[in-house]
């Protein structure tokens, strides 16, 4: 248990710290825009590849893989199917919930977790590699053609490969697969700059809480209490029975399960500033599974009682 808690301690750090340097002013009315992108086009490629070029080939492609792939695309479709057909919404933000719905904090918190509560940061890579490699060029391939109204399929390719954090993490998983021992010179200015991304990023999300008050958009309360209640309740659960439905172990299925109870990844809220599209939806459900996650991850540990080798 000790491991949640240092693994939230870490992040919380962050987001006090970032809720502070907004109330007093510290970096000016921009400040929010500028950090914003500078982990969107910086520090997240940074920070995505050191964690996949180390990362073990059989651990990113073990059953863990589909399992959560799976689990998150029952996720994503249950919201985006309600979102579309039953609330209405537009095409960009029904995008925006179901990434709240069903994409994990892989790297932020997901990473500390895995190393303090599962005893292997390696664990969330496979989630990380689904995420970043197969969910992230889909949506933000539709967010592109919906905030810019274009149709071009060759302009929508275009402009996801040249997202910088695909390219990062692809960059990342070919060096695992090449089995590439980058040398110190090499690698250790990377992963200096990749250490900067987890607390500038998080400090950007506490930021834009001050002054800021959850559920306080009355038309879209349904929509953050939705995406909160897949996230931190059905998502989970899900994993519980895919997990079960492929027989795992009971050590990955306790994996699987952690990793599925999660928060909302911060980089949803990142996408929504960058594409001015459900930022406060995406602001809501991440502080909300942020906070909620906690007794969640708890009572996983309860109930399948696992500790980690």
């Amino acid at each position: 248990m000790s491991g949640v808690f240092t693994g939230f301690a870490v992040v919380g750090l962050a987001v006090v710290v970032g809720y502070i340097i907004a109330r007093i002013d510290l970096l000016g009315p921009h400040a929010r825009h500028v950090l914003s992108r500078l982990t969107f086009f910086v520090l997240s490629p940074f920070l995505l590849f050191t964690v996949l070029a180390k990362a073990d080939v059989a651990t990113l492609f073990s059953a863990l893989l589909p399992v959560s792939m799976i689990t998150a695309a029952v996720i994503i479709g249950v919201y985006a199917l309600f979102s579309a057909l039953v609330l209405r919404r537009r095409v960009g933000e029904t995008v925006i919930g179901a990434l709240l719905a069903g994409q994990v904090n892989s790297n932020n918190i997901g990473i500390p977790i895995s190393l303090y509560m599962l005893g292997n940061a390696a664990y969330s890579a496979p989630v990380i590699l689904f995420q970043l490699l197969v969910l992230m060029p889909i949506a933000l391939s539709i967010l592109d053609a919906a905030t810019s109204g274009s149709r071009n399929i060759g302009r929508i390719l275009l402009q996801t490969a040249k997202n910088p954090m695909l390219i990062g993490s692809a960059l990342g998983v070919l060096v695992a697969l090449l089995d590439v021992d980058l040398p110190p010179i090499v690698f250790d200015p990377l992963h200096l700059i990749a250490g900067a991304c987890v607390p500038v990023l998080l400090m950007s999300y506490g930021m834009s809480l001050y002054g800021q008050r959850v559920l306080t958009e009355p038309g879209r309360r349904v929509d953050v209490v939705t995406a909160s209640t897949l996230k931190l309740v059905a998502m989970p659960a899900l994993a519980w029975l895919v997990a079960t439905l492929f027989a795992l172990p009971a050590d990955q299925v306790f994996i699987v399960v952690v990793l599925a109870a999660l928060p909302t990844a911060q980089n949803v809220f990142n996408f929504a500033q960058r594409y001015g599209v459900g930022e406060i939806l995406s602001r809501d459900v991440v502080f909300i599974s942020t906070l909620g996650c906690l007794p969640v991850l708890f009572t996983v540990a309860l109930l399948l009682e696992h500790s980690p080798a």
